[in-house]
């Protein structure tokens, strides 16, 4: 509609100026991201994964302008399915969202819980990375080789850890090494731990023989000395670290972990729509780039329903590789 008097623009400006705004247009509200009393749920332990990503968006948002006074929480549990079982009890809540990936994924199998990513609102996936095969320090295998060849030795004996339920990353990775290598599946002694924090602790100790984990969880342990880095289970060496990939090792593995988030059931679409573009807004800044090369992070931004798509197809390829496994 068009104001055409003189008198009409005054009573437009005094609107403008006294009374509330219509559109939400300020701050990181230039592109609609200011989410007041947003929290963001880690379903595991701090110092994991899952918390590395969520304290790094909520940092990096915040500092981008996009929004302001995210809360970042820890609520652990069975591989991530407490957290998830939260979430989709928060029917409605469009200040809330949870870190999550294909750990979630497998633990929903593994636990067999009633509630599972399908009852979800897809948001985003972030992130693709590699894990890292790593030992202590003092570790008597000082190369990959050396290691799997006293596990192929004594399987049992040699107790791999890793930062997620049985069918999560840090648990197929080293399932599908060890077929690699001639060694049984079923016979690998494989220790899960609740996030790769805790993880990390075992693996320092001599607890567990090795531990498998994301490369941008421990790649300040590996620069500082404390863990010895044996190699990465992705297509190409990870830049910066000097660690052969499983395959150019001699073990047939191409294996990467990725990382998204979700939000409850039952968002309004402009609750749906604001999350996505916050995420979208984070995506795009010089904030979120730089994290995520410091992290050792690929890029791999989906969103919506295509996310949800690629949901459905994680679950299928988790329950294909367990069988094929003969897990």
């Amino acid at each position: 509609m068009r104001l055409h008097t003189p008198l009409a623009l005054l009573g437009a400006a005094v609107l403008v100026l006294m009374g509330p705004p219509l559109l939400d247009t300020g701050g990181g509200g230039d592109s609609g991201t200011q989410i007041p009393g947003l929290r963001l749920m880690v379903p595991n332990t701090p110092g994991g994964g899952y918390d590395i990503t969520a304290r790094t968006a909520a940092k990096n948002a915040e500092d981008a302008g996009l929004t302001h006074g995210i809360e970042v929480f820890n609520l652990p549990g069975a591989g991530g399915t407490v957290g998830l079982s939260r979430l989709v009890g928060e029917h409605g809540n469009g200040k809330l969202a949870m870190s999550m990936g294909l750990g979630v994924v497998g633990a929903v199998r593994s636990n067999d819980t009633p509630t599972t990513l399908a009852d979800t609102t897809p948001i985003a996936r972030l992130t693709e990375e590699q894990d890292v095969v790593v030992v202590a320090k003092d570790s008597p295998y000082r190369t990959i080789e050396e290691l799997v060849g006293a596990w192929r030795k004594s399987p049992g004996k040699l107790p791999v850890g890793g930062g997620s339920s049985p069918g999560g990353p840090d648990h197929l990775a080293p399932m599908l090494m060890a077929r690699a290598a001639g060694i049984a599946p079923k016979a690998v002694n494989y220790v899960p731990f609740d996030g790769g924090g805790e993880l990390l602790a075992s693996i320092l100790g001599s607890k567990v023989a090795f531990g498998v984990s994301g490369v941008g969880e421990y790649l300040d342990q590996i620069r500082a000395g404390e863990l010895r880095l044996l190699a990465v289970t992705g297509p190409e060496r990870v830049e910066g670290l000097d660690a052969p990939t499983l395959k150019e090792s001699g073990y047939d593995v191409d294996f990467t972990n990725w990382r998204g988030i979700v939000a409850p059931p039952g968002l309004s679409e402009t609750e749906r729509e604001k999350l996505t573009r916050l995420v979208e807004e984070l995506h795009d800044s010089p904030e979120w780039r730089k994290s995520m090369e410091t992290n050792g992070w690929d890029d791999a931004f989906l969103t919506g329903e295509e996310f949800g798509d690629f949901l459905d197809a994680q679950d299928q390829r988790v329950v294909s590789v367990l069988k094929e496994l003969g897990l």
